[in-house]
């Protein structure tokens, strides 16, 4: 607080709410910090222990103001509720929001320290749950794209034949005709994309038994070095870079994985052999984000089925006409949103405007569809 400038009870209500949410979110982190093992646990432990500094920062303020301890904001509570029984990546994502909504920046009474802080937290968590990001990212890219083409183009299906003037039955049979058509061709489609994804990745990826050659190269011709230079390196690095691993193995036994490192990463600078007792790095491959050809493939069927079978419901359960539309429409426009704000929380945006792009699409397509039906309808009739 500016020396200047006398508390107010505001002042104090604001400082004690801050106070409530660093202790809240110190609890967060604690929590994620015990379903977690290794460098995992000891970052996060160390985020707990910044938000305690922050928390000391406005104890300081309080003095003998502090009263009763409060609770924090209804999102920070929540977070700490997932946090306690679920912990992943799903937990880290929201966090990830926590911190990116700090108004330390722009608070007179927090320090410039605390805000600074707060902006590297978010980096941090951002980077935790990148390795869960990836291994989501094949399935869960199918999952959502499943649903969500399962929704859309089945509520245009069955909008469009409807408005047509056709019977219910027919328009039942149609939507749970494109329901099974639709998830049978996702699946297989999926199937087909990710199997040649990975074959691709695959045929690009070193060979694992390249490294039992290493030991019988001809020291003096090194044709390790061209190797590397295929992969992007300088002549002199390439040949920096395969003279010591040539040396580490004359030294020692040879160690798998020294050809299929990546130059840039740890264990690929200079052959460097890893410290006693350090955990490896962690690292998520080209084929892992990718997921596999047939977690793809169930995934993009089920949740294709799902979302089809979401506009079939109020003809299932024997509304018809205008009636059956609406529900519909307000069933879709709600999956819509669900989905649309799952996949914002998940990638670090806002989950708002990403379930209002979501169904701003879905329903713009079911309602060109409808009106094409109603055109087609008159016109035949």
């Amino acid at each position: 607080m500016h020396p200047s400038r006398p508390r107010t009870r505001a002042d104090i209500r604001r400082w004690r709410r801050l106070l409530a949410d660093e202790r809240a979110e110190a609890a967060v982190y604690r929590d994620l910090a015990g379903r977690r093992t290794g460098e995992e646990r000891e970052i996060l432990l160390a985020l707990a222990r910044a938000e305690k500094r922050h928390e000391s920062h406005w104890l300081e303020l309080l003095g003998s103001d502090v009263g009763a301890p409060v609770r924090g904001d209804l999102r920070t509570r929540a977070l700490g509720f997932l946090a306690r029984r679920f912990g992943g990546v799903f937990v880290l994502a929201l966090a990830q929001r926590a911190e990116a909504r700090s108004s330390y920046a722009h608070d007179a009474d927090a320090t410039v320290t605390m805000a600074a802080d707060e902006q590297i937290h978010e980096e941090v968590v951002r980077a935790l749950a990148t390795r869960g990001r990836n291994r989501l990212s094949g399935t869960f890219r199918a999952a959502v794209f499943g649903a969500n083409d399962g929704l859309v183009s089945n509520l245009a299906l069955v909008l469009g034949i409807g408005a047509s003037g056709v019977a219910t039955s027919t328009v039942l049979l149609t939507g749970l005709a494109g329901l099974l058509a639709g998830a049978l061709s996702m699946g297989a489609g999926e199937f087909v994309s990710v199997r040649s994804q990975r074959e691709l990745l695959e045929a690009s990826s070193p060979s694992p038994s390249a490294d039992d050659a290493l030991p019988h190269l001809d020291v003096d011709a090194n044709e390790l070095a061209l190797v590397y230079r295929a992969r992007g390196m300088g002549a002199e690095e390439a040949t920096a870079r395969a003279d010591a691993v040539l040396a580490r193995l004359a030294v020692g036994p040879a160690a798998r994985g020294l050809l299929l490192a990546d130059p840039g990463s740890a264990a690929g600078v200079a052959g460097a052999a890893p410290k006693a007792g350090a955990e490896p790095a962690a690292e998520v491959d080209d084929l892992e984000t990718h997921g596999t050809a047939w977690g793809a493939a169930v995934s993009s069927f089920l949740f294709f089925a799902s979302g089809a079978v979401v506009p079939v419901l109020p003809y299932l359960l024997g509304l018809d006409g205008l009636a059956a539309v609406i529900v519909a429409t307000a069933l879709v426009g709600i999956a819509l949103l669900v989905t649309g704000a799952v996949v914002g929380l998940l990638s670090g945006t806002s989950p708002l405007t990403r379930a209002l792009r979501q169904i701003a699409i879905g329903l713009g397509a079911a309602a060109a569809t409808y009106l094409l039906g109603l055109v087609f309808g008159a016109t035949v009739g």
